[in-house]
């Protein structure tokens, strides 16, 4: 047992032979003696401190470098989500103007196709008149050569009467003149009745020729119309289709919605007011009956962007911040809402227009903002280090609520995000990937 230890300490004093440190002072001279285990168990020490430091120095560089990557990230991500917002919203804005547009030209095409439906009734009329003078003068040269055959039938009886007696010639000469007179001025009557009929026959075909010409026009305005009904309901397809699938998609009646905000801005005019067409008691015709329906369907395009300001499909964070928690069961108990994690101060936004309904301190929420949207929607923000707006105040999209803090029972700064519907809480993310589909 002892040999070994004996081996160890011949070792020890090899690597580490004594040594003495002098301590002189005027009147004396001491000395410590430093044993080889001493030495061993400073140099030990010395070691341990001296990698201690390295690790600790290499690990806070370490994380100096990772938070640096991870706010250049941040930065980058932020960047990238501010340039899609920008291009999302012009591209908004290219959209609602390229329906303008359209609702302009539709609108002209429509004072095109009235004025030409107006001519083509005007000349129609004219037609029927020129028909009726037409029909009247031909009655009138068919009553014409009946009188001037029966003259000429009267004038050859008064010529067989007078070759027949030659008593009654002088009378007979003065039937035979009167006679002649009359077939005269029956001719000449006939003449220009002839000259007049050709004139209104010509008048006729230039008419026929005139509304020809003009059905041909509207038949053209009848194509070109039609293709700018294709292309007006192209558009509002592209336009309300998006918009459905969102409301859809966020699990509501689109019916109730379009009802409830008929509703509620009955009366106010504009988009909402039903556009009609005067058909003085007739039967509307196809491009009424169509127009109405592209109406409609703009009206209904209305009043879902309408609805969409009064629902939470935006995102309540626009500067850069990373998700930590989804809705859903979390460690044994029900994660109600979506955390956002992000920076102390981080701005928090209203993510639809609404009533602000408690502004203040509850347990577990800490700083809490509710907001009561139309619908029966409701939106919570918790764990804010400062709450920007008061209860009962309204507030628009976009306005800002709060800034993000750690308060309540929180595990570091982020914001916990709810939305409810008839005080059921749902899975935010729902509403704001729908929303970020369509704006």
């Amino acid at each position: 047992m002892f040999g070994p230890i004996r081996r160890f300490s011949t070792a020890l004093e090899r690597r580490f032979p004594e040594q003495r440190v002098f301590l002189r002072s005027d009147t004396e001279t001491r000395f410590i003696r430093l044993s080889p285990a001493t030495q061993a168990i400073g140099w030990i020490g010395t070691t341990l401190f001296v990698g201690w430091a390295i690790v600790a120095t290499a690990i806070l560089l370490m994380d100096s470098i990772g938070s640096g990557s991870l706010r250049d990230q941040a930065e980058r991500e932020r960047d990238l989500y501010e340039q899609r917002l920008n291009s999302l919203s012009t591209e908004r804005d290219a959209r609602a103007e390229e329906a303008r547009a359209a609702q302009d030209r539709f609108s002209k095409a429509l004072a095109q196709v009235s004025d030409m439906q107006s001519m083509l009734l005007a000349s129609e009329e004219r037609l029927r008149e020129l028909e009726t003078g037409i029909e009247v003068i031909q009655t009138t040269l068919r009553r014409a050569m009946r009188e001037r055959d029966d003259a000429r039938g009267r004038a050859e009886t008064l010529e067989a009467r007078i070759e027949n007696s030659g008593d009654t010639l002088g009378h007979a000469e003065a039937q035979l003149a009167d006679a002649t007179v009359t077939v005269d001025f029956l001719t000449a009557a006939l003449s220009g009745t002839a000259v007049e009929r050709d004139q209104l026959a010509m008048m006729a075909q230039e008419a026929r020729s005139t509304v020809d010409d003009m059905r041909f026009e509207r038949e053209l305005i009848e194509e070109r119309n039609d293709r700018i009904f294709e292309q007006l309901e192209d558009a509002v397809t592209v336009s309300v289709e998006p918009l459905d699938k969102m409301f859809r998609a966020a699990g509501m009646n689109t019916d109730d919605i379009i009802k409830t905000v008929r509703q509620g801005y009955s009366g106010q005019g504009g988009p909402l007011t039903p556009i009609t067409f005067s058909t003085k008691g007739e039967t509307p015709d196809a491009d009424s009956v169509r127009a109405n329906q592209i109406l409609e369907r703009l009206d209904r395009m209305n009043m879902y962007r309408m609805a969409a300001e009064l629902l939470p499909f935006d995102i309540p964070i626009r500067d850069s911040f990373r998700y930590t928690s989804g809705f859903g069961p979390r460690w044994g108990r029900m994660h109600n809402g979506t955390d956002f994690a992000g920076s102390h101060g981080t701005a928090i936004y209203a993510t639809a227009d609404g009533v602000v309904s408690f502004a203040g301190r509850q347990s577990g929420y800490g700083n809490l903002v509710e907001i009561q949207h139309e619908f029966g929607t409701e939106t919570r923000y918790a764990h804010m280090s400062r709450i920007r707006v008061s209860e009962g105040q309204r507030v628009s999209k976009g306005d800002r609520i709060g800034d993000m803090g750690n308060t309540g029972r929180s595990t570091g700064t982020h914001l916990h995000y709810e939305v409810r519907v008839n005080g059921k809480p749902v899975n935010p993310m729902t509403y704001i990937k729908a929303g970020s589909n369509v704006f």
